[in-house]
């Protein structure tokens, strides 16, 4: 007779996922106040996820951010691709606006999130993204933050462009001024003397990567605790600012959701505000530079300027790492280390510049032709390098090298017939002196 079996089942209770849970929190600015708020947003969001048993703490995501139309947040985008590797279940927020002010970046988030199957909590709106309205709600409520961010915007181009037309600045921070509460400019007195140094070295000659550089070797940084640069001092020389007078609206932000610095080419209007406040520089001395600016830029400034050479980008210094660069000196076109022509010798000591001919001379013997040929030297070299001083090593397309060394020109090579003229003449009035 068979046995009969009987079967017992069990009940095994199940056991509840936990889910991996994150916050994201965001202040606008980096003002005091707004940082101890994000700092109380990181520590209530700590205790309150690690107060439920059923969620795993996966971190606070916060930026310290100017906008909230800003889709480039750093930690944002970190949070977004720890839930798209699956290490992120649920985000919580404190409400749409600190998520996004743009209703196009909240919904492509949200949606992306959801399709992941990962929902997005606004606590003051009591919005899970994965309920059946949470869509429709957020379309609502996102478009209300983003007219918020508009009007909040026009508001403020409005007072700014009420300021500009009383001739005040309603923010600046430049090298020898500072702003009032009443949005005028007053003098920083130990930060102006640079400022005059800089427009007195310019009109006794100097350039401005020899400014620049002198100001660096006596460690005095810029108004950002910078190193000076060429550019620094050329925005300083030319702002009409330092002779007391005003140009304003210079730049324009794009709109409200990009929050792009445009250049104001004619775009919107300009405030020219003579005598506004008082200068460091006389203005009778600011337009002696703007005209010594000018000079100078029409004297180096050739119709030849922008155009490449044979050797444009191909030669390489083995010292700095840096390319080298066509040059007009007295004696001739050299060929010169970039970073030993902007920065000096003490830069990159072991460079030496290469006066054109030799260059010339040394691709032909490298080539093995008799005069130098463009359309020969393209298909057959690939890069020049400068390993020490008159030494070239030319690399070709196969792979294989071939160094040439040259000799510095001699005295009379090195005369111009220029200067030859100009010796001559000096020769013959010291002979006429003489008794």
């Amino acid at each position: 007779m068979a046995k009969t079996v009987e079967r017992v089942k069990f009940n095994t209770p199940k056991i509840p996922k936990v889910l991996n849970v994150a916050a994201y929190a965001r202040v606008s600015s980096g003002k005091d106040a707004m940082l101890h708020s994000l700092e109380a947003q990181v520590r209530y969001y700590s205790e309150y996820i690690q107060s439920h048993h059923d969620w795993h703490f996966c971190g606070v995501y916060a930026d310290e951010a100017m906008t909230g139309t800003k889709s480039n947040r750093d930690n944002f985008q970190l949070m977004l691709q720890k839930c798209r590797d699956g290490e992120i279940d649920l985000v919580l927020c404190k409400s749409i606006s600190r998520f996004a002010r743009n209703t196009v970046t909240l919904l492509e988030t949200v949606r992306e999130l959801k399709n992941l199957g990962i929902g997005v909590i606004f606590e003051e709106q009591n919005i899970n993204s994965l309920s059946s309205d949470g869509e429709l709600m957020l379309t609502i409520l996102a478009s209300f933050a983003q007219e918020e961010s508009l009007s909040v915007s026009e508001n403020q181009k409005w007072r700014i462009r009420s300021d500009f037309q009383q001739g005040k600045v309603c923010s600046m921070r430049m090298l020898g001024y500072r702003r009032t509460k009443n949005g005028s400019l007053e003098i920083i007195p130990e930060e102006a003397v640079i400022v005059r140094r800089i427009f007195s070295d310019y009109l006794t000659g100097m350039g401005k990567l020899k400014i620049a550089n002198t100001l660096n070797e006596e460690h005095i940084p810029t108004i950002n605790g910078c190193t000076w640069t060429t550019e620094d001092i050329r925005r300083i020389l030319q702002n009409e600012k330092y002779a007391g007078n005003m140009l304003l609206q210079k730049s324009y932000r794009e709109n409200h959701i990009t929050k792009k610095c445009r250049k104001n080419n004619g775009e919107l209007p300009q405030y020219y505000v003579e005598e506004s406040h008082d200068p460091i520089i006389e203005p009778r001395i600011f337009e002696m530079v703007q005209g010594l600016i000018k000079t100078r830029s029409d004297k180096f400034t050739s119709a030849s300027s922008g155009n490449t050479y044979p050797f444009t980008g191909k030669i390489k210094c083995g010292c700095c790492g840096k390319n080298y660069r066509r040059k007009t000196t007295v004696t001739g076109i050299v060929w010169i280390c970039s970073t030993y022509n902007t920065k000096g010798k003490k830069h990159c000591p072991k460079s030496k510049q290469i006066p054109e001919e030799k260059l010339y001379a040394a691709c032909c013997e490298a080539l093995g032709i008799s005069k130098f040929d463009e359309e020969i030297f393209q298909s057959k070299v690939k890069q020049i390098m400068i390993p020490a001083p008159n030494r070239i090593k030319f690399i070709f397309h196969n792979s294989t090298t071939k160094t040439v060394e040259w000799q510095d020109r001699s005295r009379s090579e090195s005369w111009t017939e220029n200067m030859r003229k100009n010796a001559g003449e000096r020769s013959k009035k010291w002979h006429e002196q003489s008794p």
